[in-house]
């Protein structure tokens, strides 16, 4: 949070020295160019870069609000980026998937429980919703899935011995996910117009078990609390 408030007030500044020597007569320098409104686009993916953990979605967004800019700019055709908007998207979610990067110590602990047998929880929700509760439940592992639906997982009361993994993939859809205070929870992501928010929950040093969270956001978004 610390650096992505320095970023923006970089931002800020170059902004307001920029209006600032216009008014004295010191530059000449007009924001209002043909498609600065991409700069609305641009910008926020370009500190997202800085400040997420989601840096493919990032990627993607500067990339649409460049080619935007450039159509402006009569560089390229808007009739032509038109067509190819949904293929270059479509391409670009499954580079994202195929190039997901994934924690290592994760991919050891469900190997692990493969390998003693222990099954992932399952739950999936397309096109509805639904509630998870592991009170009092020894919990390993889950694989959440929402499509076109919500999730909503409560870990607060569960039985957590060990570290364990959450696969959670949510498309056009949202996952909220409820861990107990004695845990750590490290998040490894891949978004695209989407992301993870785990700024409700604190990591401490005290905690000896760790929550591991692979997520897959596509036009949706987990929520850690």
């Amino acid at each position: 949070m610390k650096r992505n408030n320095v970023i923006w007030g970089i931002v800020l500044v170059a902004i307001g020295v920029i209006f600032g020597t216009n008014a004295l007569g010191i530059t000449d320098i007009s924001i209002f160019f043909d498609g600065w409104w991409t700069l609305f686009i641009i910008v926020p993916c370009t500190v997202g870069l800085f400040t997420s953990h989601d840096k493919m979605g990032s990627v993607i967004g500067i990339l649409i609000g460049v080619a935007l800019l450039l159509a402006c700019q009569d560089v390229f055709d808007f009739e032509i980026m038109r067509k190819l908007a949904v293929p270059v998207i479509v391409i670009l979610i499954g580079l994202a998937m195929i190039f997901k990067r994934r924690d290592n110590q994760a991919t050891l602990i469900l190997e692990e429980a493969k390998k003693n047998g222990a099954p992932l929880k399952q739950c999936c929700a397309t096109f509805s919703g639904q509630d998870v509760d592991y009170t009092d439940e020894v919990f390993d592992g889950a694989e959440f899935n929402a499509i076109f639906g919500g999730i909503k997982c409560d870990l607060r009361n569960a039985v957590i011995e060990k570290d364990a993994v959450i696969n959670a993939c949510c498309i056009f859809g949202g996952i909220d996910i409820l861990v107990p205070n004695n845990v750590n929870v490290k998040v490894s992501s891949s978004s695209i117009f989407g992301g993870i928010s785990d700024k409700n929950h604190k990591n401490s040093a005290e905690n000896a078990v760790t929550l591991y969270i692979n997520g897959t956001c596509m036009f949706g978004g987990i929520d850690i609390k």
